[in-house]
């Protein structure tokens, strides 16, 4: 994650109701208007918060989802997925038999273990929140 993206996402975790406006961030990161829009679009982007118009102002307030980690974690296993089958068919078109091909097949190998392992971290973080 970019800095400022870490920054603005830090912040309105910590604030009181995990949702500011693009001024409030900004004074209290001491940032640039421009800073803060490029990092809550960013986190827009990949899923950590929404925007949300304030009732009667044309001004967009910044809300952290809700489980904000689980649902991150969750839309990076489909990423995942995209990712092994773009490296399983570039494992098989350069051939397992060639360094490349090897290379290749191990990355796809390590995502999948990756990928399982977070299906069942996700699964008991569901669990325990019942």
């Amino acid at each position: 994650m970019q800095r400022m993206a870490s920054r603005v996402f830090a912040c309105l975790l910590a604030s009181e109701d995990g949702a500011l406006t693009s001024v409030e961030l900004s004074e209290r990161l001491q940032a640039s208007a421009a800073a803060i829009s490029g990092a809550v679009r960013y986190l827009a982007q990949v899923g950590m918060i929404s925007r949300q118009r304030d009732p009667g102002s044309r001004r967009e307030r910044y809300t952290l989802h809700q489980d904000v980690w689980y649902s991150t974690l969750l839309n990076r296993d489909n990423v995942l997925s995209r990712w092994l089958v773009t490296l399983n068919s570039g494992a098989e078109a350069l051939g397992t038999d060639s360094p490349g091909g090897r290379r290749v097949q191990e990355s796809a190998e390590f995502l999948e273990f990756m990928q399982h392992g977070l299906e069942d971290m996700l699964k008991r973080w569901q669990s325990r929140k019942g």
